[in-house]
C-alpha cells in the first residue's frame, strides 16, 4: 500500500508538530493526524510563533537532556515557553505522547511526574488501556514511565475527571492505573502510550486512530463553542 497517494478528508485544523533533538516519532505522528483530517506542520523546538495552530503536539522519542531526567531540558525550549502562553490564552489544544508527556509533566502544564517504572526496566508491548469506557490496545515503549503524584493530587485529579487513559494491567506501577491524563481544563493531554504507532489495521493495530479521532471531535467542537469551553469530560473505568 503506497501511504503517500492516499488523500484524507480535511477538517480545517491546523496541528504543529515540535521536533525535539532526539525526537524520533514525528513521521508516524504526522501520518496518523493526516488520517484523521488534520494539515500537519513540523517545528522546531526553537519555534516561539504558535498562533495558527488548533493543536500542538509533542511527540514521542527522546529530548535532549533526557541523560539528566527524561523532558528536564527540554522545559526550557523556546517552543515550551510560547506553549505555556498558547495554554494560558485558551488557543488550542496540546497533545504530548511518551517524551512529551514526560515534557508536559516537567512543565507543569500536567500535574505529577513520571519516573522509572517499578522494575527499573525498559518496557516495549502491546499494552491493554481503558478508553472511554472502553478497552483498547495500543503500544507502550518507555522506562521512566510511571505515573506519580502526592495523596492530595490525586485526589484532584480523579474529583476533576482528568484522566483519559488507564492501564488494564498495570505495567509500570502508576498510580490508580494512570495511562494519560487531561489537564483541568481538559485542553491539555498527556499519554504513555503511543497511539501513532496504532492506526493502520495492515501493522496488527488500529485503536491508536479511535485516540485521533477524539481528539478530531473534541476540537471541533471547541472551535464552535466559546474560547473557554472544556473538552467533554468521557470518564474512563
Amino acid at each position: 500500500m503506497n501511504l503517500a497517494s492516499i488523500s484524507y478528508p480535511q477538517t480545517g485544523l491546523k496541528a504543529a508538530i515540535a521536533v525535539f533533538l532526539g525526537t524520533n516519532c514525528e513521521k508516524e505522528t504526522r501520518m496518523a493526524l493526516e488520517m484523521a483530517g488534520f494539515n500537519v506542520e513540523y517545528i522546531f523546538h526553537t519555534e516561539t510563533n504558535l498562533e495558527k495552530f488548533d493543536l500542538v503536539v509533542l511527540p514521542g522519542g527522546f529530548s535532549f537532556g533526557d541523560y539528566i531526567k527524561a523532558g528536564r531540558l527540554a522545559k526550557l525550549s523556546p517552543v515550551i515557553e510560547s506553549l505555556r502562553e498558547y495554554v494560558k490564552l485558551n488557543k488550542g489544544f496540546v497533545l504530548g505522547i511518551c517524551n512529551g508527556f514526560q515534557i508536559l509533566c516537567e512543565t507543569r502544564l500536567l500535574p505529577g511526574v513520571l519516573i522509572e517504572n517499578t522494575k527499573t526496566k525498559f518496557i516495549s508491548e502491546d499494552c491493554a488501556l481503558f478508553f472511554n469506557n472502553k478497552e483498547i490496545t495500543i503500544p507502550i515503549a518507555h522506562k521512566e514511565g510511571c505515573f506519580w503524584a502526592d495523596e492530595d493530587t490525586i485526589k484532584q485529579i480523579e474529583k476533576n475527571d482528568m484522566v483519559i487513559l488507564r492501564y488494564k494491567n498495570n505495567p509500570n506501577g502508576s498510580i490508580n492505573n494512570i495511562a494519560g491524563l487531561y489537564d483541568s481544563k481538559h485542553h491539555v493531554i498527556g499519554m504513555m502510550p503511543h497511539p501513532e504507532r496504532a492506526v493502520l489495521s495492515q501493522c496488527g493495530l488500529a485503536d491508536g486512530k479511535k485516540i485521533f479521532e477524539f481528539l478530531k471531535t473534541e476540537l471541533l467542537n471547541f472551535k464552535k463553542s466559546c474560547p473557554t469551553k472544556n473538552l467533554s469530560k468521557k470518564r474512563v473505568e
